[in-house]
């Protein structure tokens, strides 16, 4: 081990410290403690990467922060012969049920020597042990991770001392069954919102959108399950990551779609699931064969930050055009949920935040019956005008002038939920065998790194939640390798998405503080069920498109702010850092703007909505060889914003000079250290002994 490394180097033994200078730079190991980063240099003695030359360390403070080079919790101060904090860890132990065993740690006391501390931690009074020792809470065990400021929602990072229940707490069926189910449904917007979007743009009807819906429910359940048990095992639900849905569209709007005659979203959704296939197929060989580990020295906060919220800022041309459209109702939308989501945040009843933990369900529940009621009114009935009459045999001038609020503004358009059974099973290949086109594949296995790039930043955000040390990079790798296996399904399954970490999950375990995988595990097979029956499908695939559009505007600007909030690992005031950021983020919305502008005169007409209309660039984009189908590859790519947001990003952070410290370069657990805690192997072990098949394969492994 060398000497740089802290848990090398020699303790200062007793005696009187130097005082230190006033106006004294920020030494790393402040900065770890902000920002949850264990370094693996000395930055307390020698010059760092920078240039800028540290100062000695100060004496430690008696406060109950853990030691970076020991490893071990700071003792308590004491009051009064207790010590201080331990009747608030008494209290913690009583509303929550912990785990009954200790994390393999001893139960009994254990001698002092010399009168020197124990294992656990406790000084013994002349050398013997302490008669009761208490139990070893999860401050104890963690030496990676280290407390952070919360603010008032529990967020930014905190350690798992704030969380109701951690990673491995089961605190009884009903409580699992109901954090489950809410965890769930605070996060239904990310699951429903994608296939309301791209099965409409393929021309499905509201019967396909039910379908789809059930289908997206069914493999989110299953997925979850298969990664909370054989992948990375942090309470992460999958499912269809809006990473895919740019992409996906700019495929639904290819020019070759447009003439198609009969059935033209299962024609659609078979080319989507070949491509979404083969890129699984890549993803999961990323993982598995232990490439994602040396990508990982590419990815760190000042990459993954804009990437992540280029995704968000992507859709600006699909939100508020479509909300405009019946603008009584969509904006009443947005602002019941900007009002439950800020205003109301801090709003408790029974002891829960009700409008923070379920903004969107709770603000589509009330606009919905509004504009039912709206509806029945007639409000939106004009005489002799009939919205189901397709909008070309319209002759009347005055049914033409209204049709447009009618079909946007009405809630009893839809026929998904008389029109949906009451049960129906989703199967494999339900809409027919996939159809396997190189160009739409290369294009996946693009987004599919930008996948596992959200994918990484998600690991690392939860397990500074609800785990007792970070993932090493062997359980990253496997969580990867398992998505791809999990979006092979989806693809199977025919979602028309890859089946991927869902960014909002890390901000729902925040608000709700709930990181028990159990919990978990039981929402998604509650979900499994509800899946099975066809009415729940149809009741979501009845919403209106207008309240759909609606709910995108926030859920694309919490997705946004989601991604940008990773700078907080690494210095977000560096002036380094501001510029790669602001151009990742400026030449993320140009580029593609120019690729998308591209030889489209302004008085084109067009059958492809306005909304739509950045999703066909393949066919008129500049770049153009003597092949099609590399043109059709490289137009549809740069006119992707998180595309280029991500290769401007990883290209200059990777390039232009500065410090692991400065970079927040992702500190993963090491292998060998990980091996030794009994914590981090129940955090991260593999069950039913299957992890001893992989000892072999050490890159996929603990």
């Amino acid at each position: 081990m060398s000497s740089s490394d802290p848990k090398s180097r020699p303790k200062p033994g007793p005696g009187p410290w130097p005082p230190a200078p006033e106006a004294a730079p920020l030494p790393p190991s402040s900065w770890a403690k902000r920002t949850g980063f264990r370094p693996k240099f000395s930055g307390e003695t020698n010059v760092s990467d920078s240039g800028q030359m540290s100062l000695p360390p100060r004496p430690r403070e008696p406060d109950n922060q853990p030691d970076l080079e020991a490893g071990r919790a700071r003792p308590l101060p004491v009051a009064n012969g207790e010590p201080e904090g331990q009747k608030v860890v008494a209290d913690k132990d009583q509303k929550v049920k912990r785990r009954r065993d200790s994390d393999g740690l001893p139960k009994g006391p254990s001698p002092g020597q010399n009168g020197t501390a124990n294992s656990n931690g406790h000084a013994g009074a002349n050398g013997a042990t302490e008669a009761a020792p208490r139990r070893v809470t999860r401050n104890e065990e963690i030496v990676d991770v280290l407390p952070q400021s919360t603010d008032d929602d529990g967020f930014v990072g905190s350690r798992p001392s704030h969380m109701m229940y951690e990673l491995r707490d089961t605190p009884g069926l009903v409580p699992i069954g109901l954090y489950g189910f809410q965890h769930y449904l605070s996060i239904l917007g990310s699951l429903i919102l994608f296939p309301l979007v791209i099965v409409p743009a393929m021309g499905g009807n509201s019967e396909d959108t039910s379908n789809v819906v059930s289908t997206v429910l069914f493999a989110s359940g299953v997925t979850t399950l298969l990664h909370t048990t054989f992948g990375s095992r942090l309470p992460l639900i999958q499912g269809p990551s809006f990473v895919f849905l740019a992409p996906a569209l700019a495929m639904i709007n290819s020019p070759e779609f447009r003439g198609l005659n009969g059935n033209n979203f299962k024609h659609i959704m078979k080319e989507l699931q070949g491509a979404i296939i083969v890129a699984s197929v890549f993803q999961a060989f990323l993982g598995y064969s232990g490439m994602m580990s040396l990508f990982l020295r590419l990815i760190n906060p000042v990459v993954v930050a804009p990437t992540i919220a280029a995704v968000g800022l992507s859709f600006y041309s699909y939100g508020f055009p479509l909300v405009g459209t019946c603008i009584e109702i969509g904006a009443v939308q947005i602002l019941l949920v900007i009002i439950f989501s800020l205003y109301l945040r801090k709003v408790s009843i029974l002891g829960h935040r009700i409008f923070l933990i379920y903004a969107v369900p709770l603000s589509l529940v009330i606009t919905w019956a509004v504009a039912f009621l709206i509806t029945e009114t007639g409000a939106y009935s004009y005489k002799g005008c009939d919205p189901n009459v397709p909008t070309s045999n319209i002759i009347s001038e005055h049914c033409r002038k209204h049709i447009s609020r009618m079909k946007n503004c009405r809630v009893d358009m839809s026929h998904a939920l008389k029109s949906s059974p009451w049960f129906r099973f989703p199967y494999p290949l339900q809409w027919g065998t996939p159809v396997f086109q190189w160009k739409m594949a290369l294009i996946m296995c693009v987004v599919s790194i930008i996948a596992s790039v959200d994918s990484v930043g998600s690991y690392h955000a939860s397990s500074l939640l609800v785990a007792s040390r970070p993932p090493t990079q062997g359980v990253l790798s496997r969580g990867i390798g398992l998505e791809g296996l999990s979006s092979v399904l989806a693809g199977l399954w025919g979602t028309g998405s890859g089946s991927t970490t869902l960014t909002e999950n890390v901000h729902t375990i925040a608000v709700t503080k709930m990181g028990s995988r159990r919990a978990v595990e039981l929402g998604a097979c509650i979900f499994i069920i509800l899946s099975l029956v066809g009415k729940v499908g149809g009741f979501i695939a009845s919403i209106p498109h207008v309240i759909v559009a609606a709910l995108l505007c926030f859920m694309w600007a919490m997705l946004t702010a989601l991604g940008l909030s990773n700078l907080r690992y690494s210095e977000a005031g560096s002036s380094r850092n501001i510029i790669i950021v602001g151009l990742s983020l400026f030449f993320c919305l140009s580029i593609p703007a120019y690729f998308q502008q591209y030889g489209i005169s302004s008085h084109s007409n067009s059958s492809v909505p306005s909304y739509f209309q950045p999703y066909i660039v393949a066919s008129h984009g500049p770049f153009r060889s003597k092949n099609g189908g590399v043109n059709y590859v490289m137009n549809t790519l740069l006119s992707l914003h998180m595309v280029i947001a991500f290769l401007v990003a990883v290209i200059l952070d990777n390039t232009v000079p500065g410090n692991q410290q400065e970079r927040g370069v992702y500190v993963w657990s090491e292998p060998e250290t990980a091996r030794r805690e009994p914590a981090v192997i129940k955090d991260y072990g593999l069950p039913f002994r299957v992890g001893q098949a992989f000892r072999w394969a050490k890159w996929v492994g603990l």
